[in-house]
């Protein structure tokens, strides 16, 4: 009987094999003009697009993803390091996992460097981005999406391609730099000048750009894949007149569970089925941007954010129908993260650590500290501390902010409820969490809770677990990014001695830090 499990076994990963492929992409990053909403400036782009253009895989497979640094604008920064958000680097190679003075160095101008992704069982929505200061804002993001050909949702919708693809993102007319600048000067983070739905929006008083259209054919079921690759906003979404189903949360299938009005957080991604079952015509896709006060940017106007469902036969022309932030009151059926369990049941283990943490920003200091301390990167990454036998909290620096914890365990984070405080979007590098505890809800779920990367803290408070068994240095942090900018992250470090075990950087990856470090300031 062991004989013929084994032999089972064999034939199932050599079937693996057999259909997993090595994807390859090559990126240019460049200086490029653009208008999103009609305003031209210049931005950093993937291959001159803004989103940069998708990369998608199957499970099972191992993507190579080389970007040409090719900046010359100093106006905004020049060198960049891509991050692959949701994308679950194993072990062996998380050197590529992109996190700048975490697991290795930005590269230059007139460089080059090629991340390899082996995606092993994962699958769902993701994306990548420069997570090098706040370099993303200027354009730097786009969609990567991992395909399971033996989905088992696969029965709720009949299309799931290039085309039901949704992203939604905040828009600066001015450069990341110089928002940064301000930022500084003010404590007063940037309001963006528009919101974007498919990489195109309006703002107030700016020219009437044609807004995005989604095609559908009545009686269609779609899985729209919506993705925030927000720098701070996160969106009110919607459909009128149209129910969504959700089946995915941060690359986890989830029990179906229909909504008609959803928050996303920057970075965080949702699957939703719709059903194009209403009369034929055009229909409003509500993309309702938040994140500070409008007064202080007049040429913001949330309402405009918006695309157009369109019905085959229905004219070319907008929605008649007014410009609504979407469901209200007793008509909104609101998305609740607590509501979500995961399709395959995922009880989390009791946790062997707890941190308690808080986060605050002092008065009249562009400084986020969590648990009293702001984050700022090394000048040696964390990695390279790690494989040269850093092995406890005291071999960093406090400003490092970096947790150690040993292989096989499950930690505990607890976000104290804070009314003072905003909403931070917290996301974890290379690793999924439960949410244990959900910020808007008093409901504590140890038995079955939602299992994303990305969940809020804000004055609710919010219970995350997460367990060690990946060996590696992982990123924690706001993923409002003037927020990280500002201090607002810290390093979880799983099993130094399984890092030195089993990572085996490449020589390209050893040549990243004497070469940026070698760059004078303006190309850093």
């Amino acid at each position: 009987m062991q004989l013929l499990a084994s032999l089972v076994l064999l034939a199932l990963l050599k079937a693996r094999s057999a259909t997993a492929a090595v994807k390859e992409y090559t990126l240019d990053i460049v200086n490029a003009p653009l208008a999103p909403d009609g305003f031209n400036r210049v931005g950093i782009l993937a291959n001159g697009t803004f989103p940069g253009p998708l990369l998608t895989a199957n499970k099972g497979d191992t993507v190579k993803v080389t970007f040409n640094n090719k900046l010359t604008d100093e106006s905004m920064r020049v060198s960049t390091s891509i991050d692959f958000d949701g994308v679950l680097s194993d072990t062996a190679s998380v050197y590529d996992e992109g996190s700048p003075f975490v697991t290795q160095c930005p590269f230059g101008p007139n460089t080059s460097y090629t991340y390899t992704l082996p995606l092993g069982d994962q699958t769902g929505s993701s994306w990548y981005h420069s997570q090098l200061s706040l370099q993303y804002a200027d354009g730097l993001r786009g969609v990567f999406i991992i395909y399971d050909p033996e989905d088992p949702l696969k029965h709720l919708y009949d299309v799931d391609d290039e085309s039901t693809i949704w992203t939604v993102a905040d828009w600066w007319h001015n450069t990341s730099v110089s928002g940064l600048i301000s930022y500084n000067l003010t404590q007063i983070i940037p309001v963006q000048d528009s919101g974007l739905f498919q990489g195109v929006g309006r703002y107030q008083g700016g020219p009437e750009v044609p807004y995005a259209v989604q095609n559908v054919q009545e009686g269609t079921r779609y899985r729209f894949r919506l993705i925030n690759i927000s720098a701070r906003s996160d969106f009110i979404f919607s459909i009128d007149n149209h129910t969504m189903t959700v089946i995915e949360v941060d690359g986890t299938a989830t029990q179906p569970l229909e909504v008609n009005i959803l928050d996303i957080m920057p970075g965080a991604r949702y699957s939703v089925v719709v059903t194009a079952n209403q009369p034929v015509g055009n229909y409003w896709i509500n993309a309702i941007s938040s994140g500070g006060n409008p007064a202080n940017n007049l040429l913001f106007n949330s309402t405009l954010g918006r695309g157009i469902l369109r019905y085959a036969g229905a004219p070319d022309a907008e929605p008649t129908t007014p410009m609504t932030k979407g469901p209200q009151g007793a008509a909104a059926n609101l998305l609740q993260e607590h509501e979500l369990t995961p399709l395959i049941p995922n009880p989390p283990p009791e946790p062997d650590f707890t941190l308690t943490f808080t986060t605050f920003m002092p008065d009249k200091e562009t400084v986020w500290l969590l648990n009293d301390t702001q984050y700022t990167p090394p000048k040696v990454p964390t990695l390279i501390k790690i494989l040269d036998g850093a092995n406890s909290s005291a071999d960093f620096a406090q400003s490092e902010n970096t947790f150690i914890f040993p292989a096989n365990k499950t930690v505990e984070i607890n976000f104290l409820p804070d009314p003072t405080d905003e909403l931070h979007p917290f996301h974890l590098h290379g690793n999924r969490f439960w949410v244990i505890k959900s910020n808007e809800s008093d409901i504590v779920n140890t038995i079955n809770p939602v299992i994303r990367d990305v969940a809020a803290k804000g004055n609710g408070g919010t219970i995350l677990r997460f367990t060690t068994d990946k060996p590696g240095p992982w990123f924690f942090h706001c993923h409002i990014f003037w927020h990280f900018w500002a201090g607002l992250g810290s390093v979880m470090v799983s099993d130094p001695d399984g890092i030195r075990q089993q990572v085996r950087p490449t020589e390209a990856w050893d040549e990243l830090c004497p070469a940026y470090n070698a760059l004078p300031p303006a190309e850093q």
